[in-house]
């Protein structure tokens, strides 16, 4: 399984973090293990003093497809959901200084 992301498509967003607004939006991954299942407790992160949580649209994707025109999108996911994205900004903010990936914040 992968967890595809799209980060920075909210120009007031990326704005609000002090973030560039990109001209296309920013493709990232999230762990498997980013995922809360079978009812498991969320427990704050002891490394992380700034935990940010945002809502965010989930798609569970159904089938492969490249250049789907938008009218034919809806035929290429099967479940759509709300989630909670939580973000150790503070560590976050330390990779990305080092010009390292930032997954691990997630």
């Amino acid at each position: 399984m992968k967890i595809i992301c799209i980060g920075r498509n909210y120009a007031a967003h990326a704005k609000e973090l002090n973030n560039p607004v990109p001209e296309e939006p920013v493709v990232f991954m999230k762990p498997a293990s980013a995922l809360l299942v079978n009812d498991k407790p969320f427990y704050y992160p002891e490394f992380t003093k700034d935990l940010h949580y945002e809502a965010e649209i989930v798609l569970k994707v159904a089938k492969n497809g490249r250049h789907v025109q938008p009218e034919f999108a809806s035929g290429y996911y099967e479940e759509i959901a709300i989630g909670i994205d939580f973000t150790a900004r503070d560590l976050q903010e330390r990779c990305k200084k080092k010009g390292q990936p930032w997954e691990i914040a997630k």
